[in-house]
């Protein structure tokens, strides 16, 4: 009996520490109720704001795209002008460029030029509504098909957005009246757009004034020179000439007429490249014509191994206006 008893206490006991264990229990899950409360509220708020963010953004893209004329005529007056100014690599007659991609049309874009029109392909739309912001809402906007693009751009592979874009232009005696004191380039024939283009962006890296584009030179509107230059050609100053009387007037004004050579001249370190300068570059393959290098002031040669026979006119030119830029520092 007396074990009996014993045992009853005990019994007791344990009962009483099952109902504590779950008082604490429902107390814990009340403490926890309001706080998972609050999250559940806040991933729904979230949630909301995220919605009305991406409605914001959709919108906003659906109003972009809105602005984009349908085409699907190839005979449509804006795409044959594309097509042709593309073909030529020349100037519209009213004095706009062709250009092509993303990239260039940004570079426009920061160069402030003025569009006339702007063409995507609808593979592109998408990236549309990125582009479209950054051109005014006068410009015109089309969508063609992808066959029809694809045929009136010059590249392969086309990122699906080109352009008419107004160029600005130069005469020789805009370019001679530039600021600064950086050299000149004259132009004598350089043929191959990623020369010139390579040319272009050099000039501009390195403060030349202007550039002169004698007889026989590629045109600057090439779309391959336009590409080359990563967008120079829209903001260096550049004018046709005519070689021999630019000449005369460039030593009329007192302005030193340099060119490279690969085997002889003046070693480049020994160079004198100080005062006003003009620096003329020739054809890739014939170089420059006799009678203008006799009216050199100074040939300098930049001097590489050997084993090479020369360089290209896009590194000479540009190794020199590095060189000269270092002078004026």
């Amino acid at each position: 009996m007396a074990g009996t008893e014993g045992d009853l206490p005990q019994r007791h006991s344990g009962t009483e520490k099952t109902f504590e264990y779950r008082f604490l229990l429902c107390a814990s899950l009340e403490a926890k109720t309001p706080a998972l409360s609050r999250q559940k509220k806040a991933k729904q708020r979230w949630g909301s704001l995220g919605g009305e963010c991406e409605m914001s953004s959709s919108a906003k893209r659906g109003q972009a795209l809105e602005r984009l004329r349908r085409v699907e005529g190839r005979h449509n007056a804006l795409v044959k002008e594309l097509r042709q100014a593309f073909n030529r690599g020349e100037l519209t007659p009213s004095g706009e460029c062709a250009v092509e991609g993303f990239r260039i049309i940004e570079e426009a874009v920061r160069s402030g030029l003025r569009f006339r029109a702007v063409f995507f392909n609808q593979s592109a739309e998408p990236q549309a509504a990125r582009l479209l912001p950054q051109i005014g809402s006068h410009v015109e906007t089309l969508l063609l098909p992808d066959k029809l693009f694809a045929g009136a751009v010059p590249s392969q592979t086309p990122q699906g957005v080109a352009a008419l874009v107004h160029v600005r232009k130069y005469g020789l005696e805009d370019i001679l009246s530039q600021p600064g004191d950086g050299p000149l380039l004259v132009i004598a024939g350089v043929q191959d757009p990623g020369n010139l283009g390579t040319i272009l962006r050099s000039a501009e890296a390195f403060g030349a004034r202007g550039v002169l584009l004698g007889e026989g030179t590629a045109s600057i509107y090439n779309s391959k020179v336009v590409r080359a230059s990563a967008g120079s050609v829209f903001r260096v100053p550049a004018a046709l000439v005519e070689l021999q009387g630019v000449v005369a007037e460039l030593r009329a004004q007192g302005i030193r007429l340099l060119a490279t050579s690969s085997h002889k001249g003046t070693p480049l370190p020994a160079a004198d490249l100080r005062g006003r300068l003009a620096v003329i570059v020739g054809n890739e393959g014939a170089g420059i014509d006799k009678k203008l290098l006799s009216r050199v002031d100074e040939l300098v040669m930049i001097p590489h191994s050997p084993r090479v026979e020369s360089l290209n006119a896009g590194i000479a030119a540009s190794i020199l206006l590095y060189e000269i830029a270092k002078k004026e520092e």
